[in-house]
């Protein structure tokens, strides 16, 4: 199973090429409680038939009944759920007072809509960042190369303009299988990561059973090397297997990997720093990019408990977040 952004687009492309009209939906900003954060979509046709989710429950409920009764004219609208002024939607509230905006645009089934998704397609597989840019006024809407970094969703009032920043999806590698391996890569399925398993061990590929996750009976420095890694991509190694663990690593620090890790007590961890400098051909700079032992420290012992260390680290990362702000 693919993260729910690549199924959104999937789904929209599909729609397309089957000639059928839909209308995509985008969070634009949230206040208060919301489960679901700006730039999240949801594509929908006017049966009901939808892939995505802008809430978890009641607001995709109103608008799918709203579009089933025809409710959503022209090229593009915009709707407020749960404000406590005029725009506000009496039919849904939202709990701890919350707001939610979101952008609705209508697309028909052409190649120009095809273009637009399979480009969006791309930049989710890790092609480069893209930003859509739509007018509020017409409901234009194009998708050019992004060379900036900032909020995901920006809008300019004065020429009524929205830019809405699109890049990889959270990729997480996981080298070598494990029982930690198997826990962290359930978690972060759950949490919309990619994940992909890579282990050449034929009988612990044929033990492994994670639903939703991409298994490869490879070398996971051969995949690496292969196929690359994103920025968006984080790569951890969780065998005590030399030959799978540091291979990896050496190949996952020449490339734009966020986050690299590898599992391992602080004697184990210095150890393999010592090995990767001597014997493996890294310098002092690409050996400090790699985080062992791998995750936070609080104070896992279990396979679940550490791969809970691993992923939280992650997703602290990826947020931007320092330790001491945690």
């Amino acid at each position: 199973m693919q993260p729910l952004d690549i199924q959104v687009v999937d789904q929209a492309i599909s729609w397309c090429d089957g000639g059928q009209d839909f209308w995509l939906c985008t969070v634009l900003s949230t206040f208060g409680s919301s489960p679901r954060a700006p730039g999240s979509w949801l594509v929908a046709q006017a049966n009901g038939d939808h892939c995505g989710s802008l809430s978890g429950g009641c607001v995709e409920e109103d608008f799918l009944e709203r579009l089933q009764e025809g409710e959503f004219q022209g090229r593009i609208n915009r709707i407020r759920y749960g404000a406590a002024d005029g725009l506000d939607n009496p039919r849904v509230s939202l709990p701890c007072g919350g707001v939610l905006d979101v952008l609705i645009e209508h697309f028909p089934a052409s190649a120009s809509s095809r273009e637009h998704f399979l480009a969006l397609r791309a930049a989710l597989n890790g092609q480069g960042h893209v930003v859509r840019r739509v007018c509020l006024k017409t409901g234009e809407a194009s998708v050019e190369p992004d060379r900036e970094t900032g909020q995901k969703v920006m809008e300019d009032e004065a020429t009524a303009t929205l830019k809405l920043r699109v890049g990889p999806v959270s990729r997480l590698l996981i080298a070598g299988l494990s029982p930690v391996a198997s826990a962290c890569a359930s978690f972060a399925h759950s949490l919309g990561f990619e994940v992909i398993v890579c282990d050449p061990r034929q009988e612990e590929v044929c033990n492994f059973n994670v639903p939703g996750v991409t298994l490869r009976q490879e070398l996971p420095s051969v995949w690496i090397a292969r196929e690359g890694c994103h920025g968006a991509t984080a790569v951890v190694a969780l065998t005590h297997d030399p030959k799978i663990d540091d291979t990896a690593l050496m190949e996952a620090v020449k490339t734009d990997a966020f986050y690299i890790g590898v599992m391992g007590s602080l004697r184990t961890s210095e150890k393999r720093r010592e090995r990767l400098l001597r014997i493996g051909g890294l310098n002092e700079q690409q050996v400090e990019r790699i985080r062992m032992p791998i995750g936070l420290n609080i104070g896992s012992k279990t396979p679940a408990e550490i791969a809970l260390s691993v992923m939280a680290d992650i997703v602290r990362v990826r947020q931007g977040l320092t330790k001491p702000e945690l």
